[in-house]
């Protein structure tokens, strides 16, 4: 049966979402049905809102997200009706190369690089007033009920609260695993960690998980500080207190740079900043942060001649449909927290709002 609900439809850039009734189709073969129970808001959303990260429209957003298997299509075996689950914005084939090494997590039936805006075999589940809606990376979950191929999909612990495990969907496996997995931080490393937003928070969590014996957050708006404290920061450093440089200020703070640094931002400078400030032979920088679309970087080679590492990290580096569960489990288990990453709680026709506070640091 086709479902109606409602859905935040995105018709253009740069507008307000519209809360809309939209027709969601049943799932075909190896596709899953999932009625949305919560879920977060990602700066990555809004990259797609302000036209950083280039998407069809219209489109329904939305990837971080935990939910109720509603319905499977035929052949599908991992989940059933009933199941709790989290859908994954980068699936896990199984039988592309990246699946296949232990080296990677980025499958290739992933939809965020093509950007095609639909299901792996070119069509979309939802329409609205008559038009097609493009699905966003696999997932769409700004929505009562979405429809993800069984590769997006991972079943987990019953007793999971969605509105806090939904987290796991992105933003906390993003950047705890962008330090423990992608770094791998040692006990007794430094670290500078630039953007203090829910995935940076979360790297501070992870290479305090790490045993770093010193992490120092970057970010131009002091509020954060308290939260990164709380979760791990030794050392909080607004870039806006200083003259020179914040790679130069950190290079002083640390006597030879850090061992490892993290980009949680998106924005080229805070890349080379990132890069400029760690180790000049040892040194490992991560990207997390999604960068612009159509931005080239310029930056002097001799950062990298001397041995440093300039890395990527998309989802933390974990493979998503195996890594999933796991991290749930240890949620329940109480190894990591996730309450402090959740700052408002709003109903889903205040999507709008949410992201009103998204903008505003808040």
């Amino acid at each position: 049966q086709v479902i109606k609900c409602k859905a935040a439809v995105l018709w253009e850039a740069n507008k307000p979402f519209s809360i809309e009734e939209v027709e969601v189709a049943p799932p075909k073969a190896h596709e899953v049905r999932i009625k949305i129970v919560a879920t977060g808001i990602c700066r990555s959303d809004d990259h797609v809102v302000t036209g950083g990260l280039v998407m069809p429209f219209p489109i329904i957003l939305g990837h971080e997200a935990g939910g109720v298997v509603e319905s499977v299509g035929q052949g599908v075996t991992s989940v059933k009706p009933g199941d709790k689950v989290i859908p994954l914005f980068i699936p896990q084939c199984g039988e592309c190369s990246s699946c296949l090494s232990k080296k990677g997590n980025m499958c290739s039936k992933n939809d965020l690089g093509s950007a095609s805006g639909f299901m792996p075999d070119g069509t979309s589940r939802f329409t609205c007033k008559g038009k097609v809606v493009h699905h966003f990376i696999g997932t769409s979950t700004f929505t009562e009920y979405t429809v993800v191929h069984e590769s997006a999909v991972a079943k987990i612990d019953s007793a999971a609260p969605l509105e806090k495990v939904c987290l796991v969907g992105c933003g906390f496996s993003t950047g705890y695993g962008a330090a423990v997995q992608t770094a791998k931080v040692e006990p007794g490393s430094t670290c500078a960690i630039f953007g203090l937003g829910g995935v940076g928070l979360s790297v501070v969590m992870g290479c305090k998980a790490a045993g770093a014996s010193r992490i120092i957050a970057v970010d131009i708006n002091s509020d954060k500080f308290d939260k990164a404290k709380e979760l791990g920061a030794t050392d909080c450093v607004n870039p806006k207190d200083f003259q020179k440089p914040i790679h130069e200020v950190l290079i002083e703070m640390t006597g030879q740079g850090v061992d490892y640094s993290f980009e949680v931002i998106g924005r080229i400078e805070t890349m080379i900043a990132a890069l400029a400030c760690c180790q000049y032979n040892y040194g490992v920088s991560v990207i997390v942060g999604v960068p612009p679309a159509a931005q080239m970087i310029t930056f002097d080679p001799m950062l990298l001649f001397s041995g440093r590492t300039w890395k990527g990290s998309v989802f933390g580096g974990w493979k998503s449909k195996d890594s999933v569960p796991k991290l749930v489990a240890d949620y329940m288990k109480k190894k990591f927290v996730l309450e402090p990453l959740i700052t408002h709680t709003l109903p889903f026709t205040k999507i709008n709002e949410g992201f009103d506070f998204l903008r505003a640091g808040k």
